[in-house]
């Protein structure tokens, strides 16, 4: 069982490195269904993994100047009390229960289709052309507000189903920022996601709803898979991956729904 978890971490990191989607939109699904992880365990045991694996791209980003840690803030002013407090629910409640397992997965459901629609949404936006003003849109007026709502919604959907501080987070960032630059959407997502899992992860800890032993055996798979995946990400058409790895998480999304 341990080769198994060593395996899906290297070929998820693997398609993290040439996707940039975020881990959780694949491990937390391939946790419960391909090796029986109850959704609380496998929920808070990504959001650990998500937060470590993440923290290496928010320096790369940072020294390369393409964080805006205006929106970081923004966002964090949501995401994070929005976690604390949804963590706050989720310790007065019995997560190992029959319910709230079920209420988890058809989320987790819920926001791997998101994910999905984000994805493709994500690939759009990309290829629009971005303007190279001084001006690049993060003082319009009224969109501070909606940026920490956003945030408030990320950190309620990412403490719950670890899924959404990435494809979802970047989509909403080429939304409310249309002047940002592709790269400059990956870093400025990256370095509020790592706060974010690492907040909602360390309360899924002390819930008990971490498992340290599988977290390892992950983590020993999917740091050379992001490695390896980094390098190959130039070489494959990405045109083509994110239209496939879409439909597979529409799918898994909808089994989880219905």
């Amino acid at each position: 069982m341990d080769v198994g978890y060593i395996v899906s971490g290297f070929g998820v990191g693997l398609l993290v490195g040439i996707t940039g989607v975020g881990g959780g939109a694949l491990m937390t699904p391939l946790l419960i269904f391909g090796f029986g992880i109850s959704p609380a365990v496998a929920v808070g045991t990504d959001l650990v993994f998500a937060a470590i694996t993440k923290a290496n791209g928010v320096w790369i980003h940072a020294r390369q100047s393409t964080v805006d840690w205006r929106v970081v803030g923004r966002l964090a002013c949501g995401s994070l009390p929005a976690a604390l407090l949804t963590l706050a629910v989720l310790g007065e409640v019995d997560t190992h229960s029959a319910e709230t397992q079920g209420f988890i997965t058809t989320l987790l459901g819920v926001a791997l289709m998101l994910t999905a629609a984000a994805l493709l949404w994500r690939s759009h936006l990309s290829r629009q052309p971005h303007s190279h003003d001084d001006d690049d849109g993060v003082e319009r007026e009224g969109v501070a507000w909606i940026t920490v709502a956003a945030g408030v919604v990320l950190g309620v959907l990412v403490t719950l189903t670890s899924v959404g501080a990435g494809a979802l987070g970047a989509a909403v960032l080429f939304w409310l920022y249309p002047r940002f630059s592709a790269v400059r959407v990956v870093g400025t997502d990256i370095a509020h996601a790592v706060p974010l899992t690492a907040v909602a992860g360390f309360g899924h800890w002390q819930m008990g709803s971490v498992d340290t032993g599988l977290l390892m055996m992950l983590l020993i798979g999917s740091l050379p898979g992001i490695y390896v995946g980094s390098r190959l990400s130039k070489k494959i058409p990405e045109r083509w991956l994110r239209p496939a790895l879409a439909t597979l998480l529409l799918v898994i999304g909808f089994r989880m729904v219905a």
